[in-house]
């Protein structure tokens, strides 16, 4: 409970009161220039007529240090003033990416269909996000298309891929978050690619149950949802034959570069490349030990340290527990809770991480009732919305 809700905020003394500890605090940054701070960094933009553009302008003016927690948020946000945020609309570029071929089960190719009829877009606009929709993505599946080694579909997989790259380089060229509903996992070749070519320092959550950092020469399966990941990495270059479809291609991610949440089926290559490669990961055994609260925060220093302030969310719906999403192909038992999903994305969006999203893997061909197919479409809207404000505390029109 903050300090101030104890206090009538309807009177006037309270409000300058307010305004007079936010504007000692940023006095004090700039003395002290690196220690945390007794306040979070978002402040009402206007008490009772008064002004507050001049402190939001100072937190700019601090030195980076200074800035830094302010916009990093070492102290979390609302512990003492309360969210009561004065930042921008989200603007957000949604992509449709009806793929499937990356996998072996009918129906993924529905989930954008399904998610759109849930009313994603309404949803967005009614907290306020300006949203643009950039279409349903056509795919061309290529005939004849043998596999390369175990990898089934490359060339179908390769031209999808390199199609979803060009409009998330777009959407991020038009300075909005890119929104990739899919569709299967390979999709994360081609949208997190797309993203590299405008901001090549990216940082990756990848949250889903498996690592999906097989090899063409690793995978037992040839189904390309689980490879994406070493496609997109540099040190797994010579590990990976030609593969055709993807002559276009040029690896954008470094090992340190990805942060996994959420694992419990790892393969035991995959298991060789995390440990070979030192790639940070936090499997359900460390969510249990420490708690998403400790994984968010580690991450995010993590992610800071090296200096990344542009986050891809690559969320692959089984990442979540089977109870919640059983409308996906490949479920795994011991999941992640709607509450830590909902931490991670919350916590991406106060502070103002979020550069990119893919959300997939939702087949509503394999919902076994439609109770089930339902919960899993509107846990991953929630989810979504989440990425974009929507908070559990409540939130409140700007007019307000």
């Amino acid at each position: 409970m903050g300090l101030f809700s104890c206090i009538d905020s309807r009177t006037g003394k309270c409000q300058l009161l307010m305004l007079f500890l936010c504007n000692w605090s940023l006095q004090w940054v700039e003395k002290k220039n690196a220690l945390p701070l007794p306040f979070a960094h978002s402040f009402p933009s206007v008490i009772n007529g008064r002004n507050l553009t001049s402190a939001s302008e100072r937190v700019e003016s601090l030195s980076a240090n200074g800035r830094d927690l302010f916009h990093f948020g070492e102290i979390p946000e609302g512990k003492v003033c309360g969210r009561m945020s004065d930042k921008l609309k989200p603007s957000v570029g949604i992509i449709w990416a009806p793929f499937s071929k990356g996998q072996a089960r009918e129906g993924v190719e529905n989930g954008p269909k399904v998610v759109k009829e849930a009313g994603l877009i309404e949803k967005l606009k009614a907290q306020e996000c300006d949203v643009k929709d950039y279409g349903t993505l056509g795919f061309d599946e290529i005939p004849d298309d043998k596999p390369c080694h175990n990898a089934k579909n490359p060339r179908t997989v390769g031209s999808a891929n390199e199609k979803l790259a060009k409009v998330v380089q777009k959407v991020k060229d038009d300075k909005r978050t890119s929104l990739v509903v899919g569709g299967d996992h390979s999709l994360g070749i081609g949208s997190i690619s797309g993203h590299a070519r405008i901001h090549p320092d990216l940082g990756v959550i990848w949250f889903d149950a498996h690592a999906d950092i097989n090899t063409p020469l690793t995978s037992s399966s040839g189904n390309m949802h689980g490879m994406p990941v070493a496609f997109l990495l540099k040190e797994l270059k010579d590990k990976m034959p030609d593969v055709p479809g993807f002559s276009w291609l040029i690896p954008c991610l470094s090992a340190e570069d990805i942060v996994y949440i959420g694992l419990r089926d790892v393969d035991n290559a995959e298991h060789h490349f995390l440990k070979y490669l030192g790639i940070k990961y936090y499997s359900m055994t460390e969510i249990d030990q420490l708690g998403i609260r400790k994984v968010m925060e580690e991450t995010l220093s993590y992610f800071h340290a090296k200096k990344k302030t542009k986050i891809h969310l690559s969320f692959d719906v089984d990442g979540l527990d089977p109870s919640l999403t059983p409308a996906t192909g490949t479920p795994v038992p011991g999941g992640a809770t709607l509450r830590e999903g909902l931490y991670v994305t919350e916590e991406l969006y106060k502070k103002g991480l979020l550069s990119a999203v893919d959300i997939v893997e939702i087949n509503p061909c394999l919902g076994k009732t439609q109770e089930g197919v339902d919960s899993t479409v509107n846990t991953a809207v929630s989810i979504i919305l989440s990425c974009f404000g929507k908070a559990r505390e409540g939130s409140h029109s700007s007019n307000f």
